[in-house]
């Protein structure tokens, strides 16, 4: 599902939402998530799971069509942990 998809699927859920009401509370929704793990947070949403960010240490990497060494800069990366509901829903 992508997010025009969600954003239909709401918009059937609650007919009395027009889609741009709709459009505004999915974007609050995601930018709220983005601008904690910016910040270094962690969002936990019960029952679904966990976002937080992973830091990544600074390495040599290679080019895949050269094979020269190339220097990857260290990074925080996006992680979800999915939550023992969701695990459980998925593996019935």
């Amino acid at each position: 599902m992508i997010r025009s998809e969600l954003v239909q699927q709401l918009c059937q859920d609650h007919p009395d939402l027009t889609v741009k009401e709709i459009e505004r509370v999915v974007s609050a929704f995601f930018d709220s998530i983005i601008a904690q793990l910016q910040n270094g947070g962690r969002v936990e949403l019960r029952g679904f799971g966990a976002f937080s960010t992973r830091e990544r240490d600074a390495r040599k990497g290679r080019n895949p069509r050269t094979g020269d060494a190339v220097d990857v800069a260290a990074k925080r990366v996006p992680y979800f942990k999915p939550g023992k509901e969701m695990r459980e829903r998925l593996n019935v």
